[in-house]
């Protein structure tokens, strides 16, 4: 299938859009990476603006944008959309994303360390310098890479280039996930990604563990042991602590705070997801994704 260009014209006739058919995908490619390299190369611009098809944008959500990244001089901007969240499996699930962002990842660092560590960015919405874009060498440098937008921007921060992000502020928003299925698979795609191997991502699994279940399992043994060491007041500030990062990052990504309530109950969704992602590498070489296996090519 050859690439053909069909534009599509708004009431008063003016070309507002073209739609471009795509080659067919070759080896070696992850669908999205191979749709955005061809993009890439069918843009004429100096700014490239990757989004994905279910991203909702506000009206002056564009200009807003553009006019941010050329306030910070950024090479590469990202915008993490606000997320609408319905069903309890989204609710539980998907705002802990932004608190992962807010809370662990120090924005100081993103914005002005030039250290690939502190890159990250999401491929909902990223906005690019086409010189920059083409500098690290694009989609094509991330082909099968199955996390290509946290590696782009990681490649970005090595190169000492200028890496800036936002959030949405429901000017860009997205419902990422339906229902449970959708929600497991989805994050079981990239988790193990994003962590780099199973042994960080077990520890990072524990950690959360012991950071938001333990402390509730203390707090509850002292109703039976009340001589439990420190009990009530050190494992009641725990609890809280957890319960107030989430519900802050819940208040600054427009989610529902009182959902930080049902902290544990998220705990446990993600490590059944954590788990679910190592099940997947060790028995079919790679996560499950809209009906077959993704495998990082050789």
């Amino acid at each position: 299938m050859g690439q053909q260009r069909s534009p599509v014209k708004a009431a008063n006739g003016a070309e507002k859009l073209t739609i471009i058919n795509g080659k067919p995908l070759p080896a070696g490619w992850m669908g999205k990476n191979w749709a955005c390299h061809q993009m890439a190369q069918q843009a004429r611009g100096d700014v490239l603006v990757f989004t994905d098809a279910d991203v909702i944008w506000e009206p002056q959500a564009l200009g807003a944008l553009i006019q941010n990244m050329q306030a910070t001089q950024a090479d590469m901007f990202t915008i993490w959309p606000t997320q609408h969240t319905v069903t309890w499996w989204e609710r539980l699930t998907v705002p802990l994303m932004a608190m992962v962002i807010l809370g662990y990842l120090p924005v100081i660092g993103t914005h002005y360390l030039p250290l690939g560590i502190f890159g990250a960015a999401n491929g909902q919405c990223m906005v690019w310098r086409r010189n920059a874009y083409e500098r690290i060498g694009g989609h094509e440098i991330v082909s099968d890479n199955v996390l290509e937008d946290v590696t782009l921007a990681r490649m970005v921060k090595a190169e000492g280039m200028r890496l800036r992000m936002a959030d949405g502020n429901r000017f860009v928003s997205c419902r990422m996930y339906t229902d449970w299925t959708s929600v497991r698979n989805g994050y079981a795609k990239n988790i193990l990604a994003g962590y780099g191997n199973v042994g960080a991502l077990i520890a990072a699994t524990i950690f959360h563990l012991l950071v938001f279940i333990f402390p509730w399992v203390w707090l509850l043994a002292g109703l039976i042991d009340p001589d439990l060491l420190s009990w009530p007041l050190l494992p009641l500030v725990l609890v809280l602590t957890g319960l107030i990062i989430r519900a802050v990052t819940a208040a600054y990504t427009h989610q529902r705070v009182y959902d930080a309530l049902l902290m544990p109950i998220s705990v446990f969704l993600m490590t059944r997801i954590a788990f679910q992602a190592i099940w997947w590498h060790y028995t079919q070489g790679g996560p499950s994704w809209k009906g077959r296996v993704v495998r990082k090519q050789s």
